[in-house]
């Protein structure tokens, strides 16, 4: 009895550990990537329109659970103490970007989403409910609490929060769905050489287009759309994946120092650019990968069913 007791106790302080374990690894990784975002910061040194840590909580509380909500809050409390103007204000900042992404799951959940991203619906309610919805939270909350102490005007509320925004949402369009693919991924068997050709000539091609584009003062985003296209239908939700997070990463630092296609006009109205180029490349990409993969997936279906049928029609021939 007594082995068996502490055989449980130890499986248990091993559930407990990973547990931990794993929270503080979500809190680390939200910690090191906000870094990596301030880094392109337009707004009083902590608004940016690129927030990969939404994207990573998003994808943590899907792949985990609600239990590791103390890992986003820890890391968004860690992010947002060195840039905060006092301590309520960083609290309530905190809060509200661990709320965003409580309500993204929550949203997603209610929309039966699946981590595999293998059907249209699950590429819609990423883009409309995790990410442009569930992000309405925290850019809310925390530029409305950048203007009550002081550390904004009240006439650059809608600059701000549209950065926020922004950043927020990016950060779950490009990120999560990335962060979702490449956990599944696994190195398809009997790929020859001429397939890993064609994705290093994809991958170097979308590249060169898009900073083509972005570095252009004319209008030439459109360009990638063939790119995502080509990636959607040929690598489906891998390579749709890799290449809208490609794009959308050159395409902010673009807007975010003022370059190209963002040049001649204003914070608000390059928010509302961006915003909308990401969007439309988001939807683009996991929508035709999910539309592929469907087709795969019932093509694959049919042809087993068509296999069995014939083997069976064999089996009761004379």
């Amino acid at each position: 009895m007594v082995s068996d007791a502490v055989v449980v106790d130890s499986a248990r302080l091993r559930q407990q550990t990973a547990k931990l374990l794993t929270v503080l690894a979500v809190a680390v990784c939200y910690y090191a990537t906000a870094r990596l975002g301030l880094l392109q910061q337009l707004v009083r040194g902590q608004v940016t329109p690129l927030w990969p840590p939404t994207g990573i909580a998003v994808a943590a509380l899907l792949v985990f659970g609600l239990r590791i909500w103390p890992g986003i809050a820890l890391g968004a409390l860690a992010a947002n103490v060195t840039i905060g103007p006092s301590v309520l204000p960083v609290l309530v900042i905190a809060a509200g970007n661990t709320v965003a992404p409580l309500c993204s799951y929550w949203l997603l959940r209610r929309a039966d989403f699946r981590n595999e991203l293998d059907r249209l619906r699950d590429a819609l309610a990423l883009v409309f409910l995790g990410a442009l919805a569930g992000m309405l939270i925290s850019a809310t909350m925390g530029t409305g609490t950048l203007v009550l102490a002081d550390a904004i005007r009240a006439e650059e509320f809608w600059p701000t929060w549209s950065v926020w925004w922004t950043g927020d949402a990016m950060g779950v369009m490009v990120v999560t769905p990335f962060l979702l693919v490449v956990r599944r991924f696994r190195r398809p068997l009997g790929i020859g050489p001429a397939r890993w050709a064609e994705a290093i000539t994809l991958g170097v091609c979308t590249l060169a287009v898009t900073l083509l584009a972005t570095d252009a003062e004319a209008s030439l985003l459109f360009l990638v759309f063939p790119f995502l296209i080509w990636a959607a239908f040929r690598f489906e939700r891998a390579g749709a994946a890799c290449c809208a997070l490609g794009v959308s990463t050159l395409t902010i630092l673009a807007a975010g120092r003022m370059a190209g296609p963002f040049a001649q006009h204003g914070l608000l109205t390059n928010m509302v650019t961006l915003q909308a180029f990401n969007g439309s490349t988001a939807l683009t990409a996991l929508l035709l990968a999910a539309v592929v993969t469907e087709r795969n997936s019932t093509y694959r279906e049919i042809k087993r069913l068509c296999t069995q049928l014939s083997e069976k029609v064999t089996r009761q021939d004379p």
